[in-house]
């Protein structure tokens, strides 16, 4: 933690400038200025971070526009070539640090820029190229070799340092997909550091798999097969969208909130409410993607490391995608930039990283009154809020859409290509899938954790869990068709681990158990689990104790301003001693309390031919659903209205019927 003595002051700012809005470029190159006086390290000094330090809730709170603001930056660097971090802040108005921490033992996240130097390390040396010999490959221009993050196995000469335990692909030619064709047993181990290859490990022996030799491809330049191209669908706004952004402040129907991103979460939410009237009700005051882990089902060594922390060791922001207007967002669209440091402490800028975008959400309400035959519908509309992100071989396309009825949902779109092995043709596969002759996908997850910060109706809240019960046969069920809900909040951290039960349908609300609704209710959110995933990585491995979060489907804590990662703040080779599963062994209370929902969800994988060689979307997520939040409908008011752009294919217009 940081000394007390060297906590940042507030740094005034005044304009239109908000507490939460990200750093810019000028701020980033202000902090890592400080930052290079204060270390004095000269060339020497890397980047990991460099974000906003959120202000105080009730420094948020109590903004108004053009008020003084604090500007006060998080960072984390440390010492190329060393072991270690300095983590702490840095006040922008004043120019100094204010407040700093060495942390010995943590290691740094691996960054965009050192995936391609140690793929360059591990192709020079004359090891990995006589593993290639074996093979017959001699051109080490058509090979791959990805960095994965190398977990912590107790593997000896492994100990303290910042390692990459790659994988090998190659192509046959350019353009050619490399995850074709892997190269299956050889791995190299590289130092991040100080780039020396530690070891280059070759499982196959004397008799290699071979390497898949079909070419199985998917850019537009190699194929020439295409299906007749559909009839044009475009989507026309003619009046412009309906939202509206000022800064990163969206205002859309009755919602209101502001956009945030960062290296390591990527997009974020962040005071989200919904306006009733003259009555502004907050929901959200910050909802992110705080973690995933990909573990992979098989014992075979190598690949029983595939244990990957996509966004606490590499940074799910650091990798998003520049979008493209037609391609990755259809309709009327507004992007967002977004700004990051690099390794070396400079302003990176990706253009279009977040996409705004209203889409039609189908039926919002109907009746047919068969005695006057009269029929009433609305549409329903939602806003989408989304970026994607490139790990990879993978891509994990975020999306939060915004409905008109004070739904909140979050979707989560994996595609890109699976990560593939090789085998012999035909053999039986336990643990994966053929998806080609030769080629295997591996059985495994994709489990990610949603933090919410909750604060509904203020941020007095309490978790009640849900359950389903029907009555034994008898007097008090005597035709057997009866059953009630069940309600139990949860107090403390301990008793709120807990996980989806389908026997018994249960579901969570977060209430405000000061406000009610007009029949006397406490006012309150469900969360529904629509995703939830049995973890099947063992809570005693190695891998199962660094991801101590995907054992259970939800946990709440009392909101803490350094309790942000489920799995802990420095993942690269961590061992489980940080996350959720320690901070809720204080037990804090939880009722009536500012608190934080962690929700593990995600997609449990067992790969198909379909999957190559580009998967298609697949889904998981979650939902808030309002739960006697309203008194009502909250969209019996939305106003009689038909598309005059839609056309029957006999070719009349839609009319009122």
């Amino acid at each position: 933690m940081l000394r007390l003595e060297e906590q940042p002051t507030a740094g005034p700012v005044v304009g239109d400038e908000h507490p939460l809005d990200p750093l810019n470029a000028a701020e980033i190159t202000r902090t890592a200025a400080v930052l290079r006086e204060h270390f004095k390290l000269g060339d020497e000094l890397r980047f990991e971070t460099i974000e906003l330090a959120e202000p105080a809730k009730e420094v948020v709170r109590r903004h108004v526009r053009g008020a003084p603001i604090e500007r006060v930056a998080r960072f984390t660097v440390y010492r190329r070539g060393h072991r270690g971090v300095w983590t702490g802040r840095v006040d922008l108005r004043l120019g100094r640090v204010a407040g700093v921490e060495a942390l010995p033992e943590a290691r740094p996240m691996i960054s965009p820029e050192e995936f391609l130097l140690i793929e360059t390390a591990a192709k020079a040396d004359p090891r990995f190229q006589a593993a290639l010999a074996r093979r017959g490959i001699d051109r080490l221009d058509l090979v791959c070799v990805d960095p994965w993050s190398a977990g912590n196995f107790g593997v000896p000469g492994e100990e303290n340092r910042r390692l990459a335990h790659t994988f090998v692909w190659m192509r046959l030619f350019e353009l050619d997909n490399y995850y074709a064709h892997p190269v299956e047993g050889i791995n190299v181990v590289v130092d991040v550091d100080t780039l020396e290859v530690l070891r280059v490990d070759d499982h196959a022996g004397a008799d290699p798999v071979p390497v898949p030799p079909t070419p199985v491809n998917y850019d537009c330049a190699l194929l020439t097969d295409y299906r007749k191209p559909s009839a044009p669908l475009d989507v026309v706004q003619p009046a412009g969208p309906g939202f509206t952004v000022e800064g990163n402040k969206v205002t859309w129907e009755n919602w209101d909130f502001r956009v945030g991103f960062n290296g390591r979460e990527g997009l974020v939410l962040q005071s989200l409410g919904y306006t009733l009237g003259a009555r502004r009700r907050p929901i959200l005051y910050r909802a992110s993607l705080a973690e995933m882990v990909v573990p992979y089902g098989t014992p075979d060594e190598p690949h029983y490391r595939k244990n990957v922390f996509d966004s606490g060791e590499y940074g799910f922001g650091k990798l998003a995608n520049s979008l493209s207007l037609g391609c990755d967002c259809l309709g009327h669209i507004h992007y967002f930039d977004v700004c990051l440091p690099d390794l070396l402490g400079n302003p990176r800028r990706i253009e279009n990283a977040i996409c705004l975008h209203e889409e039609d959400a189908g039926l919002a309400w109907k009746h047919f009154d068969f005695r006057s035959e009269r029929t009433e519908v609305r549409r329903l509309r939602r806003l989408v809020l989304s970026s994607i992100t490139t790990v990879g071989n993978y891509e994990y396309a975020s999306y939060w859409y915004l409905y008109q009825d004070g739904r909140i949902e979050f979707e989560m779109k994996a595609t890109g290509i699976i990560n593939t092995a090789a085998c012999m043709p035909g053999t039986p596969q336990t643990y994966g899938t053929e998806v080609a002759p030769g080629l295997v996908g591996h059985n495994h997850q994709h489990v990610f954790c949603a933090r919410l910060d909750m604060e509904v109706d203020g941020p007095g809240n309490t978790v009640v869990e849900c359950d389903t019960v029907a009555p034994p046969l008898g007097p008090g069920n005597p035709m057997g068709n009866a059953f009630h809900v069940v309600e139990t909040p949860l107090a403390t951290e301990l008793a709120a681990r807990r996980c989806v039960d389908f026997s018994r349908m249960r579901y969570w609300k977060v209430i405000n158990p000061t406000v009610t609704n007009r029949v006397g209710k406490p006012t309150a959110y469900k969360l529904e689990t629509q995703s939830a995933v049995q973890a099947f990585t063992h809570p005693d491995g190695p891998s199962g104790r660094r991801a101590g979060f995907i054992h259970n489907h939800l946990w709440v804590t009392p909101f803490s301003a350094e309790e942000r990662f489920p799995a802990g703040e420095f993942m690269n080779h961590s061992t489980g001693e940080d996350g959720l599963p320690a901070w809720t062994a204080q037990d804090r209370p939880v009722a009536n309390a500012d608190i934080v929902l962690w929700h593990s969800f995600g997609l449990h994988h067992m790969p198909r031919p379909e999957d190559h060689p580009v998967q298609p979307c697949v889904f998981c997520g979650f939902k808030l659903m309002p739960l006697g939040f309203f008194d009502q409908n909250p969209v019996i008011d939305l106003p009689p209205d038909v598309n005059r752009a839609s056309r029957s294919t006999a070719g009349a217009c839609c009319h009122h019927a």
